[in-house]
């Protein structure tokens, strides 16, 4: 019984995670896979600016984009040689990505509960 109840308390459900944007910003699920992947930077007339939460950031990569940090780093290692594209910025928690997705035109990121001031993008 010990062991089922130990058990029990790691198979948790993780946190939600919101992806928001800038108001300017409209994208749909796949679109945001591909934002942050750096297939997709324009919305629109818009350009995209993602940022990652440091915070939520394994979460992120393996609910949204199923993958983990190693894979998501070398592709970003191997589009920004390539394609020249830099990898999105990495902000320290919700409250920096909010701050910057909302004084950033074409910004999206990634926070762990709804805000105000930003579109929910999606939630996950």
């Amino acid at each position: 019984m010990l062991f089922l109840a130990v058990l029990g308390t790691g198979i948790q459900a993780r946190a939600e995670i919101y992806v928001i944007g800038n108001p300017d910003v409209t994208l749909s699920s796949s679109e945001i896979a591909d934002a942050f992947l750096g297939e997709k930077q324009i919305a629109g007339s818009t350009k995209l600016v993602p940022v990652d939460n440091k915070a939520l950031q394994k979460d992120f990569l393996s609910k949204v984009l199923n993958m983990d940090n190693v894979k998501y780093n070398s592709s970003w290692t191997k589009k920004s040689f390539r394609d020249g594209i830099p990898a999105p910025k990495v902000k320290s928690n919700d409250a920096d990505v909010i701050e910057f997705v909302k004084s950033t035109p074409g910004a999206i990121g990634y926070v762990s509960s709804p805000a105000s001031g930003v579109n929910t993008l999606a939630k996950y």
